[in-house]
């Protein structure tokens, strides 16, 4: 009876172990981490290009629930970027986005090793020497600049088709922040979409020196009018742009804008063709699961991987087009857009391709021939195009 009693006890205690074990391996799974997710902005959800930002951190949001705490600083400048950082550091937060222009987050990764930090591609920070959880990722814009281009296109050619417009005088205007070969890569791409289907088009470009001064953009787009230009692009933070063709109507004028980062409709509903934005959300929300589960943030992420930068565009959803106006569209525009994205989707269309002369805005002896192509975030996120196209973009500064 004694061997029965301590058998029976020697069984107990096995099952109750395994219990605890079972028990601590489930609490101390992945999916049942808490993880907070801290934002750094550089603006406020007055801007587009925040708000924009923020509809991405919304979507998170309903993405994970309460399996996630966010936290975030807005209107924060480059140069006092350090302590908002570091306050999110503080409060506990395990994963970081940044959206400036700013290197305080290679820093503070070196510092933190336990925290990852993902920021949006810049020009003059390298992924090479930063510390393993640092990370940089940005949309394939250029993409979406293309096919807004063949929309503007499009109401161009209906234009000049119907007599409204003489050929000579097909213009477009684009406002732009400054001479960065982000921007130049941006408005290039416009334009050639542009051409692909009203190839009399040239474009004039004024930039304002800054990413977010609504007044600047605003007049910019006033002298762009004034010279004639019938459409206006932007790459710019605000609607300023937006505004001053919205109010060019209002006087008689004849003037379309192709908005960025977020819908021109409300602002501009008597001249806004479409607007284009990144999508943030697919990247936040798959880095966040790679936190909450303990991966690294390039095996959870489905995108162009270039090291520990990511880049993708409309075959992932990180690029789209918003607010095709039904009521301005020309005929035929939807079916030429649905094809140019599906095209880009699957690799069929070169942009930066062409019978064009490219010559770079600070070397006039460093020219590229579009005739052999250009693949534009082929190595990086952050887009590397950075030539003036011969007599088809005016730069005015």
């Amino acid at each position: 009876m004694k061997r029965i009693h301590a058998v029976t006890l020697l069984t107990c205690l096995a099952v109750l172990l395994a219990a605890t074990l079972l028990t601590g391996y489930w609490t101390r799974a992945p999916e049942s981490r808490t993880v907070r997710v801290g934002f750094i902005y550089s603006e406020d959800e007055s801007t587009p290009y925040t708000a924009n930002f923020v509809q991405a951190q919304r979507m998170l949001a309903e993405e994970y629930g309460d399996r996630i705490e966010i936290i975030s600083r807005s209107n924060v400048l480059s140069r006092g970027s350090e302590r908002p950082l570091q306050e999110l550091i503080r409060e506990g937060c395990n994963i970081i986005f940044v959206n400036m222009d700013t290197d305080t987050p290679v820093t503070a990764a070196r510092e933190n090793p336990e925290v990852t930090f993902c920021q949006v591609s810049l020009p003059d920070v390298s992924i090479e020497g930063t510390p393993e959880n640092y990370h940089t990722f940005n949309g394939e814009i250029y993409q979406a600049r293309y096919v807004s281009g063949i929309v503007a296109g499009c109401k161009l050619r209906e234009m000049i088709d119907s007599g409204e417009l003489d050929a000579r005088d097909a213009l477009v205007g684009f406002v732009a922040a400054n001479g960065t070969a982000e921007v130049i890569s941006g408005y290039t791409a416009f334009l050639l979409g542009v051409r692909s289907v009203a190839p009399e088009a040239v474009m004039r470009v004024r930039t304002t020196g800054s990413w977010s001064n609504y007044s600047a953009e605003k007049d910019a787009a006033k002298q762009l009018i004034d010279e004639g230009c019938v459409i206006i692009a932007q790459h710019v933070n605000t609607a300023g742009s937006a505004v001053a063709c919205e109010e060019a109507v209002s006087e008689g004028k004849r003037v379309y804008h192709v908005g960025y980062h977020q819908s021109m409709m409300d602002v501009a509903p008597s001249c806004a063709l479409v607007s284009i934005r990144t999508n943030w959300a697919p990247y936040m929300i798959q880095a966040v699961g790679a936190v909450l589960n303990g991966k690294a943030v390039e095996e959870s992420v489905s995108a162009n991987a270039h090291g520990r930068d990511m880049s993708a565009g409309f075959e992932s959803g990180w690029v789209e087009l918003l607010d095709l106006n039904e009521f301005l569209e020309a005929e035929g525009t939807r079916s030429r857009v649905s094809q140019a994205v599906e095209d880009l989707k699957k690799g069929r269309i070169q942009v930066f391709s062409g019978d064009y002369t490219g010559v770079h805005p600070r070397n006039a002896a460093d020219t590229i021939d579009l005739k052999d192509g250009y693949t534009e975030n082929q190595f990086s996120s952050n887009p590397s195009f950075n030539y003036i196209l011969k007599d088809y973009i005016i730069v005015e500064n």
